[in-house]
């Protein structure tokens, strides 16, 4: 498997409520993620987004594009909390050791309803 299928399925399965099967198959020994939310371990991230799948059972998770650049991919999607909500642009970063997730990076913007854009976010 690919680092880039290792990262699709690992935010595919926290978007759809199942981050401890991603956990536990892609993620690796010291692992540690960036989001100022949250403290930097594992086990807080993985409860946050068991979480979220709880309170928002019908999210939209579609990923436009995947880069991969050495030991780190980068995930460009479209997260809905629910499926009429505008949601947000999201940007992972993933730092792989091997075929293990040892680092997490997540950025967001929220879509705007009224975009001077004519190109879009996605």
């Amino acid at each position: 498997m690919t680092r880039k299928e290792i990262a699709k399925n690992f935010l595919k399965l926290a978007a759809k409520g199942h981050p401890h099967e991603g956990f536990r198959l892609y993620v690796g020994k010291n692992f540690k993620h960036h989001n100022a939310y949250f403290k930097g371990d594992a086990d807080t991230l993985m409860l946050a987004m068991e979480e979220s799948a709880r309170t928002n059972p019908n999210k939209v998770f579609k990923i436009h594009h995947i880069l991969e650049d050495d030991n780190l991919v980068a995930v460009h999607s479209h997260l809905k909390q629910t499926p009429s909500d505008i949601g947000f642009a999201v940007v992972h970063i993933l730092k792989f050791e091997s075929d293990k997730i040892v680092e997490l990076w997540d950025l967001g913007q929220p879509v705007p309803k009224d975009s001077i854009n004519e190109n879009g976010m996605f």
